[in-house]
């Protein structure tokens, strides 16, 4: 199932990198709202409270992008899924292999995306305070949590965006699937 995943994300590379851009986008602004969070601890709680709103809207915006992606490629791919359903793949199969593309493209878009707000972050403390006093601000400890909690997001909303449209491409009858025209 791996290897299919992982050939179904070289074949698709660019609908992947329009699922990818969506996670990158949404977890670098949660790494940079994090980061200055925790660099500047002296942010008002209306000004936090504002800064969670943001995000959580940023990351639900991503979610639904992801949602529809994941929908186009179920589309794109229902004489595939039609065929592997008439050979006796199980509907749980076809899950897994969309769930097992969209953690792969989750994770690295994820560590991406930490990576670019994290950068962000820093460089525009730096700008402000110098180099040294703005890695100081944030720690390697905090930077390897925000890194873990960020990938983490990131895989969760991908899964969570992905459920539907696997559910939707396991419930396709096959002989449905193979008749219709893309």
């Amino acid at each position: 199932m791996v290897k299919i995943a992982i050939n179904g994300l070289k074949i698709r590379f660019w609908r992947s990198m329009v699922t990818a851009s969506g996670i990158i986008l949404g977890i670098a602004f949660l790494a940079y709202v994090s980061t200055n969070l925790i660099s500047s601890g002296a942010a008002t709680a209306d000004q936090r409270a504002r800064m969670i709103w943001l995000v959580v809207m940023s990351l639900l915006v991503s979610t639904v992008g992801i949602v529809n992606s994941m929908l186009m490629s179920v589309t794109e791919r229902f004489r595939e899924i039609g065929t592997m359903k008439c050979l006796g793949a199980p509907d749980g199969f076809v899950v897994s292999l969309f769930v097992v593309e969209a953690v792969f493209v989750g994770s690295a878009a994820s560590v991406g995306g930490w990576f670019l707000g994290y950068v962000g972050a820093v460089f525009q403390k730096a700008c402000a305070i110098g180099f040294g006093p703005a890695f100081a601000s944030v720690g390697a400890t905090h930077s390897a949590e925000l890194a873990g909690g960020c990938v983490l997001v990131g895989i969760l909303i991908t899964l969570i965006a992905t459920i539907a449209p696997a559910e939707r491409a396991a419930a396709m009858p096959a002989a449905a699937a193979l008749r219709t025209e893309v």
